[in-house]
């Protein structure tokens, strides 16, 4: 049976920075507050769509794996804000792309959306349906926050990742899959109204993100430490054996409790959250590229990817990496500049929330 692995990579972060001390300036929070409690120092805010992002981090994996987007025979994209719910995003980034030839189709498994979709692509490959897939994560949650809502509105920030995923030719490849949902607790991290159970008409109140943050706490660290070591076992791989941990960058807390039950050492494990925080399906593609990048994955590596999200689901995928660790073309693709700061993107939302609700415009400072 054929065995799929990454052979290009690529991310797309917006221009515009919110940092946490921006935070400050417009709700009851401050710098030391959100650091000392999520790790997180600043996040992306983007000015275009989702499939805007998701386009350009795909660019960038075709370019790393040689390959022109008519190539692409399948285009997955792991999202929980769409652009739309009808079409999927994924048909916007097949045209933005050009991709004509690939099937397209969208994952929404909330934060564990890439991890899901490595392992859809990884059994289209080993079926011998597809030969050349497009796997993306792309997130524009920053639509979804409401700056009353302290607990969520610090969390969540915008971007893009992607990766090239091919038959395998030697022993490299993913490893070994473990996936997973309790539907009981669907409610403990959700979008309200989202879908068919209401019609929003213009007047009613945004949509915003709603997050129970103790029960996810507890069950991300039980379920991702569950989920890693069940991978890296059915690999045939000792926990001392794999290279990096590249887990969901969703708090600093869940990420070192897992390492901690994995008895990883913090070197094996990447983190950048502190620049991004959570970007959600975009989180380990993101992370993926930059550790390739910064020289974290060698040629062979023995990785793990590990994700919990909304659903709730969680999902950790063991992978070897290829024996090519550079890129073999770069792209310049990046999205339009913008002159808005991310506290301007970030309060145009928040004033239409105002709007929405009948409250008076905020004047200045906190609002």
């Amino acid at each position: 049976m054929r065995r799929a692995t990454i052979t290009g990579w690529g991310r797309c972060v917006p221009p515009a920075v919110l940092t946490n001390s921006d935070l400050a300036t417009v709700m009851d929070t401050s710098d030391d507050w959100i650091s000392t409690r999520t790790g997180i120092k600043e996040r992306r805010i983007s000015h275009t769509e989702t499939s805007d992002m998701a386009a350009v981090a795909g660019r960038h994996a075709l370019a790393a794996a040689g390959l022109e987007p008519e190539q692409i025979d399948l285009l997955i994209v792991a999202t929980c804000t769409p652009d739309r719910l009808i079409p999927s995003a994924a048909s916007y980034v097949q045209t933005k792309l050009g991709a004509t030839a690939a099937a397209c189709l969208d994952v929404n498994a909330a934060c564990s959306g890439f991890v899901y979709g490595l392992a859809i692509a990884n059994g289209m490959i080993a079926t011998g349906g597809f030969n050349r897939i497009l796997l993306i994560g792309a997130e524009r949650l920053s639509m979804l926050l409401d700056a009353e809502e302290r607990s969520t509105a610090v969390l969540f920030g915008d971007g893009a990742g992607a990766v090239v995923i091919e038959p395998a030719q030697g022993d490299d490849g993913v490893l070994a899959v473990t996936l997973g949902t309790d539907g009981a607790l669907a409610d403990k991290l959700t979008v309200a109204g989202f879908g068919t159970e209401r019609t929003v008409g213009g007047d009613e109140e945004l949509f915003k993100l709603v997050m129970d943050g103790q029960e996810i706490f507890r069950h991300a660290v039980t379920r991702m430490g569950e989920s890693a070591t069940k991978v890296a076992d059915e690999a045939g791989l000792e926990l001392e054996e794999l290279d990096l941990l590249i887990p969901h960058q969703a708090n600093t807390r869940i990420i070192d409790a897992t390492a901690r039950r994995l008895k990883m050492p913090y070197e094996k494990v990447f983190l950048n959250i502190a620049s991004y925080g959570n970007t959600s399906a975009a989180s380990i593609p993101i992370a993926l590229s930059e550790a390739i990048e910064l020289g974290r994955v060698r040629p062979g590596a023995n990785l793990v990817m590990v994700a919990f999200g909304g659903g709730l689901t969680w999902g950790a995928v063991a992978l070897r990496f290829a024996d090519r660790v550079t890129p073999l073309a770069m792209s310049t693709a990046a999205l339009p500049p913008t002159d808005k700061t991310g506290l301007e993107l970030f309060a145009e939302v928040q004033e239409e929330r105002r709007r929405r609700r009948g409250a008076p415009p905020a004047k200045s400072g906190r609002g």
